[in-house]
This record gives structure tokens, C-alpha cells and sequence, in this order.
């Protein structure tokens, strides 16, 4: 149950980032792209990281350092230490420029995104605040073929059958970072609110 209740919000907001704004293949027909992944280890991004590799992408991940080893098991082909100077740059090891941002954490800024991204690569933030907000706006204004795109999850039938079957095929692993009783919800939330979780916190009833 636990398992399940990290799927809808947190697997479908990166599956839907990813097709729907980022035009990623999840079944490997399309033309690979290379994905950057912010704040991988997170409920999102461990989705984020798993659904890109499905299509075949080249995956560059930034997590903390006792992470690494966890983001690259998800199956990341490069993974950035995001307090080091590459990370902060968010540098792909191999130099690639990305096609797709999957932009999970908060305070980076475009100028940062900017220099990292192709002719036409796209940021979907999915933790938008005004400064994000602003961009989109200056983007759409000035007809730049680069993009930041706020993001928010749209809960759909279908998306969620398609995660659930690729839990079933083993396809896609759900990670629990903890579990808490409906008691102790406000400790849920201040660990989430804290954001060093790896994977999803979820509360039981």
C-alpha cells in the first residue's frame, strides 16, 4: 500500500514532465535525448531518473554525496555531487548540452540552466516560485527557442495505469524513504520540508 500511495503525484509528475513537456519516449522509439535530473534521490526525481533510462536517454543526475551511489543505481549515467563546484554548475561530466531539465529542487537560477541547455532545450520546473514564473513570461515574450516551463501535475487514469504496469513488469521500482503513522504527520512533514528524504515519506493511517 505504501508502495502504491508514492505513485499518483510523485510518478506521475515526472512521467508527465517528461512526455508532455519535455517530449521524452518513455518506450525507447523516439530520438534520445539527454535528460539532467536535479534532486534525484527526492520522490520525484528517483521516478524522473528510472522513466528517462526506459527510453533509452542519457541521464545526468545531481543528489547529495551520500547519495550518489543510490541515484546511480536507478540508473543515471552521470550523477553530480550538487554542493561541489561542477554540481553547482550543474556541469555534465561527458560536456553534453541537455535536451530536458527535470528541475525538482529550488534556487537555481536561469542564467545557470541557460548555459547548460541545447538550441532548443526545455526546463520544466516543478517547483515553481515567481522568479520561474517571470522567465516563463520573458521566454514566451521574447520567442526564445530555450524554455522554462512551471509544471503542475494533472492526476490522469490513464498515466497512472501505465506506472502501475511498469511496477508490475519491474520496470520501475517506488523508493520509501520512511513511513510515519497519521500521529506523528507533522514529523512527515517537517523531514519532507527538510529535503535530504530519499524517495517518497508517506503516512499511514
Amino acid at each position: 500500500a505504501a508502495e502504491a500511495a508514492s505513485l499518483p503525484i510523485a510518478g506521475l509528475t515526472a512521467r508527465d514532465a517528461l512526455t508532455e513537456i519535455g517530449g521524452v519516449k518513455l518506450d525507447g522509439t523516439g530520438e534520445p535525448k539527454n535528460v539532467l535530473v536535479t534532486a534525484a534521490s527526492g520522490g520525484v526525481g528517483v521516478f524522473a531518473v528510472q522513466l528517462a533510462k526506459l527510453g533509452n536517454n542519457h541521464v545526468t543526475a545531481t543528489c547529495g554525496a551520500r547519495n550518489i551511489e543510490f541515484v546511480k543505481g536507478l540508473g543515471a549515467d552521470e550523477v553530480l555531487d550538487y554542493k561541489t563546484p561542477e554540481g553547482v554548475a550543474l556541469k555534465s561530466p561527458s560536456g553534453r548540452k541537455y535536451d530536458v531539465v527535470i528541475n525538482c529542487t529550488t534556487g537555481i537560477p536561469w542564467s545557470t540552466f541557460d548555459t547548460n541547455l541545447t538550441e532548443k532545450g526545455v526546463v520544466v520546473d516543478l517547483t515553481p516560485g515567481p522568479s520561474s514564473l517571470l522567465t516563463f513570461v520573458l521566454k514566451k515574450v521574447t520567442f526564445s527557442k530555450k524554455r522554462l516551463v512551471p509544471f503542475f501535475v494533472n492526476v490522469k487514469r490513464e498515466g497512472l495505469e501505465h506506472l502501475t504496469q511498469l511496477v508490475k513488469e519491474g520496470k520501475l521500482k517506488t523508493i520509501i524513504d520512511s513511513k510515519f503513522p497519521l500521529s506523528k504527520a507533522e514529523d512527515a512533514w517537517a523531514k519532507s520540508i527538510d529535503g535530504h528524504a530519499t524517495g517518497k515519506i508517506i503516512v499511514e493511517q
